[in-house]
């Protein structure tokens, strides 16, 4: 009687690749998580221009930025507070209001304290302060 050859890997073969495997993971992991935070700042920038040019526009209208009591939702429906937006555009100046990209909604003051207003947001952590992706970013932050 011949002897059957069985097919499959071994235990060193499959333990070779789950090496080459992680050593795999350990090299491209880094890179692409830091690729995914470096997304969320420049998400966070296109918002940053976006709401800006919203917030020019009803300036432009109304002659004053929203105050931080109206905040950025009066660019989205008219605020009742003082002041009243008194040329509002129809349909508003933006459909909706961007969230971070962390999904927190982003700060505003106006008077700004960097620009003539500032909009923010706290990073991952949500707290002021932090460094990396739980660092704050602003407006009038160019570059990080």
């Amino acid at each position: 009687m011949k002897a059957m050859k069985s097919a499959g890997f071994s235990l060193v073969e499959i333990l070779v690749v789950v090496v080459i495997m992680g050593l795999l993971i350990s090299i491209v992991a880094p890179t692409v998580l830091n690729q995914a935070d470096e997304a969320r700042i420049q998400k966070a920038r296109a918002d940053f221009k976006n709401i800006e040019t919203a917030l020019k526009m009803y300036r432009l209208d109304n002659f004053v930025y929203p105050t931080t009591e109206q905040g950025l939702q009066a660019l989205v429906e008219p605020s009742s507070l003082d002041p009243q937006p008194r040329n509002f555009r129809q349909g508003g100046y933006l459909e909706e209001l961007p969230s971070d990209p962390w999904g927190r909604p982003y700060l505003y003051l106006s008077p700004g304290e960097n620009k003539d207003v500032d909009i923010y947001s706290l990073g991952a952590d949500g707290l002021s302060g932090g460094e990396g992706q739980n660092g704050d970013i602003g407006n009038w932050k160019v570059q990080d």
